[in-house]
Order: C-alpha cells, then sequence, then structure tokens
C-alpha cells in the first residue's frame, strides 16, 4: 500500500520534472555548451562544443580576469550597487506596508491588497514607458521638482533613475512573502515581550524581526535574483553606458556583437553569483524548520 502511494507522488512529479529538463536544465546546458565552445575560423561566430569533454576554458578565464579586474569591473561592481541600494529601499518602503497590512490593516486589508497587486494588471513595459513620460524634461514629476529648484535630467544616464525604476518594478515581489510572513506570527508573543516591561522597538527588534527572518530572506531572495539579471529597466530609463549592468553587457554580446561566446560566460558567471544567495537562503530555511521542528 505504502509503495503505490509512493508511486502516485512520484507520478504528479514527472510533469514538473520533465518541465524542468525542458525549459531549465536543456537550455542551460546548451548555454554552457556555447560558452566553453570555439570560435568559428571564417565568421568568427560562436561554434557550440556539445562534449564537456572537449570544453574550452581559455575564454572564460579571460572573462574573469575582465570581471575581476578588467573592463567589466565597473559593471560589475555597479550592478552590485545598484541591487543594494534598490533592496534597502525596497525594505525600507515595503517593510512598513507589509507590517501594516499584517498588524493594523483590519477591515480595509484586502482593498489594500487589491491596491498592490493591481500594478500586476498591466504590462511592465507599460508601466515603465509611463515612468519615461513622468521623468521626461516635460513630464508631470519633472515639472513638480521645479517648484522646490530642483531642476534635474531624470533620464540622461542617471543612476538614482534606474535604481527607483527597480524599485517599482520590484517591490510589490517584496511585499506579498513579508506579508504572509508577518501574517502568520503570533503576536501574543509581541503582547507578551510588552507585558514584560519592553517598549514597541524591542519588542519589535527582540521578537517580530527574529520571528519573521525567514519571510524576510526569502522576500529579499525573491527581487535580488531579477533585479541582477535586469537590462530592460536601465535601457527604458537611462541608456547610457554610465550606468550599465551585468543584463545589459549580455544582452549586448548576445544580441548586438558578434561574440555571443562572451555573453554565454556572462550569463554562467552570474548564475554561479546567485548561487551565492540561492544557498544563504537555504541555509537560513533550513535552520528555520529545525528551530520550528525543535
Amino acid at each position: 500500500m505504502l509503495k503505490s502511494s509512493h508511486r502516485l507522488w512520484a507520478g504528479f512529479a514527472i510533469p514538473g520534472t520533465v518541465w524542468l529538463i525542458a525549459l531549465f536544465a536543456v537550455p542551460f546546458y546548451v548555454v554552457a555548451c556555447v560558452a566553453f565552445g570555439t570560435i568559428g575560423p571564417i565568421f568568427r561566430d560562436a561554434v557550440p562544443q556539445w562534449s564537456p569533454l572537449a570544453w574550452d576554458f581559455a575564454q572564460a578565464q579571460q572573462i574573469a580576469i575582465s570581471l575581476a579586474a578588467g573592463p567589466l569591473q565597473g559593471v560589475a561592481l555597479r550592478t552590485i550597487f545598484y541591487v543594494a541600494c534598490a533592496m534597502v529601499v525596497c525594505f525600507a518602503v515595503g517593510f512598513p506596508v507589509a507590517y501594516y497590512l499584517a498588524r493594523h490593516a483590519g477591515k480595509q486589508k484586502l482593498m489594500l491588497l487589491v491596491l498592490i497587486i493591481v500594478p500586476f494588471w498591466v504590462n511592465y513595459l507599460m508601466r515603465m514607458l509611463a515612468w519615461v513620460n513622468l521623468l521626461s524634461t516635460d513630464g508631470l514629476f519633472t515639472r513638480f521638482m521645479r517648484i522646490f529648484g530642483i531642476n534635474y535630467n531624470w533620464l540622461d544616464g542617471s543612476p538614482v533613475t534606474v535604481i527607483i525604476g527597480l524599485v517599482y518594478g520590484y517591490i510589490p515581489f517584496l511585499i506579498l512573502p513579508l506579508f504572509g510572513t508577518l501574517e502568520r506570527l503570533d503576536w501574543r508573543l509581541v503582547e507578551a515581550a510588552r507585558d514584560l516591561g519592553a517598549n514597541s522597538w524591542q519588542a519589535f527588534r527582540l521578537v517580530t524581526m527574529p520571528m519573521s527572518k525567514a519571510g524576510i530572506v526569502a522576500a529579499g531572495i525573491l527581487i535580488a535574483l531579477p533585479m541582477f539579471g535586469d537590462y530592460y529597466t536601465n535601457d527604458l530609463l537611462s541608456r547610457s553606458p554610465s550606468t550599465e549592468m551585468i543584463g545589459n553587457q549580455i544582452d549586448f554580446f548576445l544580441n548586438a556583437s558578434s561574440q555571443p561566446q562572451n555573453g554565454a560566460l556572462l550569463v554562467l558567471a552570474l548564475s554561479i553569483f546567485l548561487l551565492l544567495f540561492m544557498s544563504f537562503y537555504l541555509r537560513s530555511t533550513g535552520q528555520a524548520a529545525r528551530q520550528t521542528t525543535g
């Protein structure tokens, strides 16, 4: 009986497994074959090397050197800086919103959640183009800021604009999982801390934050991963070499140059870097699970 039940649940996993193999594992292997392949002698195009035993790592070494201390170092550091700033702003804005929804929204909770989700109904490209109109020289936001004496060209390669675009594009993905985590907290523990003499800040720091750690890490990972590969936000709001991110370099090498091998190598380098975030997330969730069961 147990064996048949095991086969039944294993059968349910087959479609998802096939999906991951066909749309993730196989394409990722193709990217690796392009990255460690060779360059055609005539047209200088990338020639995939399908056998891992024949992979050539010479170009990978060049890309690694370029990322560590070469032309791509500035792009890599800029990407990390933009994502870090965007995440700080997302948490500064999103955590209070999620906390209010979970703790104090009351009957307005459903309406506020709908207002957060509504932007998802509009295409991301259209929402970014709306920002372009707002931030243009004659845009509503630019004219409003001139009232306070701020005359700034927001769309002329401004890092601030790129960071604002990243925050706007991904902050809903942070608020919703944070809200889900905070809503499940046992608020009686917070009240107990207050009864024992803790003030509001101490109760928040010593009780609420530790209990919501797993949700905070999950929400941060959820927005950090796509931010690192984002290129269209930068393209729409800046289009300047001074604000290029790794995603823009990958897009350039794959679609606008004769060096797709470099683009494939950058994809692999970015994937390895993001594995660090995923390992931290898995470690945090594992520790939280052990503490819960313990």
